[in-house]
């Protein structure tokens, strides 16, 4: 379980440096663009998992200062959503939530007062890897 912990804490890591760098590194230098594929998912960018967005990544609803995440993915022992993050444009965890096959994969996270910028939502599935949605308040 603790692997699993370090996987998803490393990948919420990665997916807040992406957003971080406008999906550019400096290497050398210079400005790299970054390309993760079969690391990161999006809806635009399914790579192998192309087809399974509506199932996986998740869906973003904003009621004043809260934000609900829902995928939407049955939950079995073999194949299910293991965990809902929030993450600033700063790389910053807003909220996290760690669901059991047993769970419903909704989460709902508060906002700091008066915030306006750029989110990413994340949902990483045990079967098909680490989802990531991008909306602003």
């Amino acid at each position: 379980m603790d692997n699993r912990r370090n996987f998803l804490k490393t990948s919420v890591l990665i997916a807040a440096g992406v957003a971080v760098s406008g999906k550019a590194i400096a290497a050398k230098g210079k400005k790299e663009k970054l390309n993760l594929p079969g690391l990161i998912y999006t809806e635009k960018h399914q790579g192998k998992w192309k087809n399974k967005a509506a199932s996986h990544l998740p869906q973003v609803s904003v009621k004043e200062n809260q934000v609900t995440l829902v995928t939407e993915h049955g939950m079995s022992q073999q194949h299910y959503i293991v965990r809902h993050t929030l993450v600033d444009a700063k790389g910053n965890v807003l909220g996290a939530k760690t669901f059991y096959p047993s769970d419903k994969p909704e989460s709902t996270f508060k906002l700091p007062q008066g915030f306006k910028g750029k989110l990413y939502a994340t949902s990483f599935c045990n079967k098909h890897d680490f989802w990531v949605a991008t909306f602003e308040i």
